[in-house]
């Protein structure tokens, strides 16, 4: 077995479904099942059951999986390594952020590509972490107060987040109203996000949930502006809204700082160091970064 058969057994493994190896790999949902067809007739085995949660791997899949990982792992070692030790400026350089940074602070990447016109920079933008081992990306972007331990980097500052309501919403429940008085927006419950639970039963008893939601940070913003509900927003983004209000104080115990992270091995890599040099020096100037006489809230709740 070649590494270009091995690494579809690991994908299907990883993603439990074909059309998830597929995406994972760059492939057509087509290819993943004719490689892992041609693969289990070479071998004679069954390498995955096909259930309705998905594919499960055998004892067979897993034992090709479990190697085909470590094989990974050994061949993106050597791969950072080598690319550590390029010092050209040109190339290709793969940044993974948020949607939330990327619309707070557009600038750092558009002064980056003015200034290194000959680096080719793709950006990734999911709230789902992304492995740098496994090279999804060279460098991260990221709102976390927990950065792995496994990478390297700096810390740029810290987003603030606070309650935010529609300034009509607000109108109709009365400038005295509590969070409990509100209706609330909430996620999806297939998301798991327990801990506005936990935060609503201690400072909302009795709030309504009005609305659940699977958005992006855009659409979570919207559906606060047209009134739906009330729920909370990097101040940065609900300040500059003058459709929204903020209800109650900075929720201190929900800021999460920014980080700039790689790996060590690619850490001195010619591209990698000018895009985290110029987004530190850059970091300052952005929405980002709170601005004395910055607007605080005012209601109580």
């Amino acid at each position: 077995m070649d590494w270009d058969a091995v690494r579809y057994v690991l994908a299907i493994a990883r993603e439990g479904s074909l059309s998830g190896a597929a995406g994972a790999l760059g492939v057509t949902h087509t290819t993943v099942g004719r490689q892992l067809k041609a693969l289990e007739e070479s071998l004679g085995v069954r390498l995955f059951d096909r259930t309705p949660e998905g594919f499960v791997a055998t004892a067979a899949g897993q034992d090709i999986a479990d190697i085909a990982a470590r094989m990974e792992t050994e061949v993106l070692e050597l791969e950072g390594r080598v690319l550590g030790r390029d010092a050209q400026l040109t190339g290709k350089l793969r940044v993974a952020t948020m949607d939330i940074l990327l619309r707070g602070a557009p600038e750092l990447f558009q002064s980056f590509t003015s200034r290194y016109p000959s680096v080719e920079l793709t950006l990734s933008t999911s709230d789902t972490e992304v492995s740098l081992n496994r090279r999804e990306a060279d460098v991260a972007l990221r709102m976390t107060n927990t950065p792995p331990a496994a990478y390297v980097g700096r810390k740029l500052g810290k987003v603030a987040f606070a309650v935010y309501a529609s300034q009509r919403l607000l109108k109709e429940h009365g400038k005295r109203a509590h969070y409990g008085d509100l209706p609330w927006l909430h996620w999806d419950e297939r998301l798991g996000m327990t801990w506005l639970d936990d935060w609503l039963a201690s400072h909302a008893p009795g709030a309504r949930v009005a609305l659940r939601l699977d958005v992006s940070s855009l659409g979570l913003q919207e559906a606060i502006a047209a009134g739906l509900g009330v729920h909370f927003l990097a101040c940065f983004v609900g300040d500059a809204d003058s459709r929204l209000a903020r209800v109650g104080p900075v929720a201190e115990d929900f800021s999460r700082d920014v980080w700039l992270l790689t790996l060590e091995e690619l850490r001195h890599n010619a591209r990698v160091r000018a895009f985290m040099d110029h987004v530190t020096s850059a970091w300052a100037a952005t929405s980002l970064t709170p601005k004395p006489g910055a607007k605080r809230g005012k209601r109580s709740a």
